[in-house]
């Protein structure tokens, strides 16, 4: 019998019919053996050191089809953590690993088919809840595996200074092409321009015309459209992007909080610009992910690549961490302190 602790979690308190508030969570303190239960193979206990506010999990509180969160019941996410207990040949005490884990200070993890464990440890661990995670691989496989960027293209980025978008248009820079950002505030611009390197970005809270903005930024158009807001900003790129131009669809932030979601009326550039506009999901890439990190490891070590997060300290404030995501109120990667390696 291992010792029993309580173990702090953040439940959904009912499914979410638009945007998410704090109280649609609450914080529950349950008790937990540190210890595989008897009977559980392959299995891996974990103790969470840093969790991951993500866009997506928006959805998973919403009443779906499949993969909704379930009522009166930790909600789940990307997170860093140590393993306390394993039953499982892969893993041993001590192992630090990344993946999928539950919104509580511990968690049995029965099924270990989105996780990795983390070899690399000079860098700070917060990182593979970001750029060494799954918005890392995100921002990888959706500029080079979907878009198959070239030198010299004129490249786009909507929430650009978010975990996924502060990467892609880093990737666009070293691979030659230009790149503009939008964000949602002065200071994210100011991020994107002097801190990321982009060679332009706007607040898109100030333009009245968004076709006209991008007109303005991209005089003969655009190659790539790294596409994370969706609505009337994906309408205008439409009518903006160039012949044989590329959309990859990662996220699309401005819908998930509609009851209704915003319509998009002139799907025709597809057609008649030959546009390629695909959506993704990063699981469908991890086969990638050694060959993401032999490039990504030394380029940060090197200091070519810059990457800035948000934190939040502590399991009580990742409520208000989470929906503030919503309104922009983060500033880089969104990441919250469970407890400290």
């Amino acid at each position: 019998m291992g010792e029993e602790v309580k173990n702090k979690q953040v439940i959904l308190n009912d499914y979410v019919k638009a945007s998410v508030k704090e109280s649609d969570m609450s914080l529950r303190t349950s008790t937990i053996q540190l210890r595989i239960p008897a009977g559980c193979d392959d299995a891996v206990l974990v103790k969470n050191l840093y969790l991951s506010c993500d866009p997506y999990m928006l959805l998973r509180m919403k009443k779906l089809e499949v993969d909704s969160f379930q009522p009166n019941s930790p909600i789940s996410g990307f997170g860093v953590s140590k393993v306390i207990d394993s039953s499982h040949p892969n893993y041993t005490k001590g192992d630090l690993v990344w993946g999928i884990t539950g919104w509580e200070e511990y968690s049995l993890i029965r099924d270990q088919s989105g996780l990795f464990k983390i070899h690399d440890t000079d860098l700070p661990l917060s990182y593979y809840t970001g750029i060494l995670g799954m918005p890392g691989m995100t921002a990888y496989a959706g500029f080079f595996e979907v878009c198959s960027a070239k030198k010299g293209e004129t490249v786009y980025v909507s929430a650009a200074s978010g975990a996924v978008g502060q990467l892609v248009g880093q990737f666009a820079k070293s691979t030659g092409c230009y790149v503009v950002g939008s964000a949602g505030s002065k200071e994210k611009v100011d991020l994107l321009k002097n801190k990321f390197g982009f060679d332009d970005a706007f607040n898109y809270k100030e333009e009245q015309d968004y076709n006209a903005a991008l007109k303005r930024y991209f005089p003969d158009g655009i190659d790539i459209y790294f596409e994370n807001v969706g609505g009337k900003m994906l309408e205008a790129v439409l009518n903006n992007m160039r012949l044989h131009g590329r959309v990859a669809v990662c996220g699309m932030i401005s819908q998930y909080g509609l009851e209704q979601p915003e319509g998009v009326h002139n799907l025709f550039n597809l057609i008649a610009k030959r546009i390629r506009m695909q959506g993704f999901a990063v699981h469908d890439y991890y086969h990638l992910y050694p060959k993401f990190l032999e490039m990504v490891v030394p380029q940060i070590k090197e200091r070519k690549i810059t990457y800035v997060e948000d934190i939040a300290e502590g399991l009580e404030s990742a409520p208000n961490a989470l929906v503030g995501l919503f309104s922009g109120r983060n500033v880089g990667k969104q990441v919250v302190v469970v407890a400290r390696e």
